[in-house]
């Protein structure tokens, strides 16, 4: 199994999963030329993409979604409101999109990957658990708070990519407006520090 985050953070999230022969990405909220990039230092490109995971339809997380598809038709695997949001918003994703259901394994390939919920400001959000013979990884992003199913489905990885968002003191003192921090600390933001190294362990 081998994992390379291309992006992360407010300008853009796309991370690749290469387990069980398949070349998975987790996210495309990068521009079809910056993937393209990333994607050639690792010795492929984006027609060798066996499918695209998504954990919600934030523009940070789906961005370059649009063009990815019309230029590579690849498959697009995504939970059921955000399946519907994206064939709405990305007329041209219509036709590649497959809805998956939290707490439901799959396979593709030989890699075992299963979804789980997490909170964050939108209908739906979800994480990945993914596993091969012999590896796994669970990936943990734009949540607000730690539920007993983030626990269960991060539980024993080997390898884990987890939000780490602010520093509660620092963020409360910092020069964001209110409605913003707010936003942040609520269940429904984003991942504070402590909280990570709690999931961490």
């Amino acid at each position: 199994m081998r994992v390379t985050v291309f992006a992360s953070g407010s300008t853009g999230n796309c991370t690749l999963v290469q387990a069980g022969g398949e070349r998975l990405l987790i996210d495309a909220g990068i521009s079809l030329r910056r993937l393209t990039g990333f994607l050639a230092a690792e010795g492929l490109r984006p027609g060798d993409l066996s499918a695209v995971l998504i954990t919600h339809e934030h523009g940070d997380h789906v961005s370059g979604l649009d063009m990815l598809t019309r230029k590579h038709g690849l498959r697009i695997l995504a939970p059921r409101t955000v399946a519907a949001r994206l064939r709405g918003a990305l007329p041209a994703t219509e036709d590649y999109i497959e809805t998956i259901r939290a707490g439901e394994s799959f396979m593709t390939g030989g890699a075992e990957v299963c979804a789980f919920h997490t909170l964050h400001d939108t209908d739906e959000s979800v994480g990945y658990r993914i596993e091969e013979y012999g590896g796994s990884f669970g990936y943990c992003t734009d949540l607000g708070c730690l539920t007993d199913e983030v626990f269960e489905a991060m539980a024993g990885v080997e390898l884990a990519v987890i939000e780490s968002n602010y520093d509660e003191r620092m963020l409360c003192d910092g020069y964001y407006p209110v409605y913003l921090k707010r936003r942040i600390l609520s269940d429904h933001g984003h991942l504070s520090n402590e909280d990570a190294g709690r999931l961490a362990v």
